[in-house]
């Protein structure tokens, strides 16, 4: 009998511990504002140019650590291009963003560009 009691508890204990890690989990997904806030330090650089600011490295370096999923690098792609969207850039703006994570030391899987398919983004 004893032992029922325990399975029961084990097994709600199972359930509770599923349904928190879903919930951390699914808070942990990067929003657009998160993408905004981390790489605003970029965006003097990518504008004109000239040195790269350590904290914009910090913040590239930190997205790319929050966006663990597939899921969350799309949802990454596609808040960095309506972030540009309805802004002029030149093909010199265009080159320093794609180049941003090699600078800061990181590979991506994809080009950082306005024709990029963020849905193939994996």
């Amino acid at each position: 009998m004893a032992s029922s009691g325990v399975l029961k508890l084990a097994s709600l204990m199972l359930v509770v511990c599923m349904v928190v890690s879903a919930t951390l989990q699914a808070r942990a997904a990067v929003t657009c504002g998160d993408v905004v806030r981390t790489l605003t330090p970029c965006i003097s650089y990518v504008r004109y140019g000239g040195p790269l600011p350590d904290n914009c490295c910090n913040g590239v370096k930190t997205l790319y650590g929050e966006a663990q999923t597939s899921a969350d690098r799309q949802n990454v792609c596609k808040c960095i291009k309506s972030a540009v969207n309805g802004f002029s850039y030149s093909n010199f703006n265009l080159g320093l963003a794609a180049g941003l994570p090699g600078k800061c030391g990181l590979h991506l899987p994809y080009t950082i560009s306005p024709s990029t398919d963020c849905n193939k983004v994996q």
